[in-house]
């Protein structure tokens, strides 16, 4: 009961500083609708290529978008606790009774926050460009975008205390994020890929997440990737949060 008030009290004041701040989000959205305008427009003559999903060009290219602003709209958020670290935020919370635990759990909840926000916004500026939306389906891919942000935010909490230098933690972030969302197939469907390349994409467990909003989005709700999608990021999440629970134990110990 302690983690649960403790973490509601950290959510709420770093949802407090995001609301004096809102630019954040509205920057977090730029870049996926700079390429839903100037992007997506393009696949409309390759959704007629051989190995291209059915469902329509914004009903492929949308869900990957939903997938890239989960990935960097949490991989990122270490910065923001880098700066804490150098401001003695993190040194002062050692004298206080708060659960180290909800330390993690309330700036996750926070950014998960942040991302449903600007997914649900991105999805619906979609609907004109002809994306089709399913409410049971919306629900779903949100609940999948809640486990990406605690995946990927959780992550990089625990990189950036172990780092504690933006110099260090902006070129590992960025070198190790790159080959997951080229291998993800977001822009492109990796089933227009050759074989060599899709064998390579198989271990990316973001592939998983793609394929599972792509069939969520189409309707497609008991087919298996959605579940296998999931499952992958659950597993994925909790122990991404149990690793960074830890590096906070120690930061504050």
């Amino acid at each position: 009961m302690k983690t649960l008030r403790d973490s509601w009290l950290v959510f709420h004041r770093y949802v407090g500083l995001t609301l004096r701040n809102p630019a954040w989000v509205v920057i977090g959205l730029i870049q996926p609708l700079l390429y839903l305008t100037l992007f997506a427009p393009l696949l409309k003559s390759v959704a007629r290529a051989p190995g291209f999903p059915s469902g329509g060009a914004f009903n492929v290219f949308v869900p990957g978008l939903v997938i890239q602003l989960g990935l960097f709209g949490a991989a990122f958020v270490g910065f923001g606790l880098i700066s804490e670290l150098r401001l003695g935020v993190v040194e002062r919370l050692r004298v206080t009774p708060v659960s180290r635990l909800a330390l993690l759990l309330g700036r996750a909840l926070r950014d998960v926050a942040n991302l449903l926000v600007g997914s649900v916004l991105l999805i619906l500026l979609s609907i004109p460009f002809g994306l089709v939306v399913h409410p049971v389906g919306l629900l779903v891919v949100l609940g999948l975008q809640a486990l990406i942000g605690m995946l990927f935010g959780s992550l990089s909490y625990a990189l950036a205390l172990w780092l504690k230098s933006e110099d260090s933690f902006a070129p590992l972030l960025t070198t190790a994020t790159l080959p997951l969302l080229l291998l993800s197939g977001v822009l492109l469907p990796l089933s227009l890929a050759p074989d060599w390349l899709r064998a390579i994409a198989a271990a990316n467990p973001l592939a998983y997440a793609v394929d599972a909003s792509r069939a969520v989005f189409n309707d497609h709700l008991s087919d298996t990737s959605v579940i296998k999608g999931v499952a992958i990021m659950a597993v994925l999440a909790t122990a991404a949060v149990v690793t960074a629970a830890r590096s906070f134990a120690r930061a504050v110990a």
